[in-house]
């Protein structure tokens, strides 16, 4: 009977000692697992970040660049005036000008426009769209749909511009031959309400049109 009893106690010992040494195995593999977790997600923190800050990096540097064969001109004046102004460039980008902005929430306007009235706009930071005879009426009706449906811009026929298509905004300015230029697309994206805005936020309703 003591036999017995002795065995059965050794035996739930051995049960005891046995169920311990399993816990602790499950313990040192979830440790493990813990720490190999840890420290992917403390890599992957890493790489993301890293990720995030390069390409805000290359977004920078993509904004701060100018578009390709683009004009630029800086330190232009913004008195308000009377009358017609005598501008150093044709379609101007900026300088004195009317008191009153063209309306250019998307506007298109098949008559030529007052340069004072849309350097007025392009203080407010739109896109001005113009064109002369040289440009094909299948790149108008292309140019018209954009500018349409892109508030802070308008467009205008304009004859003595030397490039059958032209872009300006304040202080910016780039000429191609063709509507579907990849640059009319980054122009657009880059100025209009751009960072070269002296007006951001400005009203493109309620002037003129």
């Amino acid at each position: 009977m003591g036999s017995n009893s002795k065995a059965q106690k050794a035996a739930r010992r051995a049960r005891i000692e046995e169920m311990r040494r399993t816990e602790q195995k499950r313990e040192r593999r979830n440790k493990i697992i813990a720490i190999a977790a840890s420290t992917a997600i403390v890599a992957g923190i890493a790489v993301g970040g890293w990720y995030l800050l390069d390409t805000a990096n290359e977004k920078e540097k993509a904004q701060a660049a100018p578009v390709r064969g683009e004009q630029t001109w800086s330190d232009l004046s913004r008195t308000h005036v009377n009358g017609t102004v005598d501008y150093p460039m044709h379609p101007p980008v900026g300088g004195n000008h009317n008191r009153v902005w063209q309306n250019c929430n998307g506007n298109v306007y098949d008559q030529p426009i007052k340069d004072e009235n849309a350097v007025h706009s392009l203080e407010h930071g739109a896109v001005w769209v113009t064109y002369n005879d040289k440009a094909t009426a299948a790149d108008i009706k292309a140019l018209s749909e954009r500018v349409a449906k892109t508030p802070y811009t308008l467009m205008s026929p304009y004859k003595s511009e030397t490039s059958p298509i032209t872009l300006s905004a304040w202080g910016h300015q780039l000429k191609v031959n063709k509507a579907s230029d990849a640059r009319v697309a980054e122009f657009f994206d880059k100025y209009v309400q751009g960072p070269q805005t002296p007006e951001p936020g400005a009203a493109c309703t309620g002037g003129i049109g």
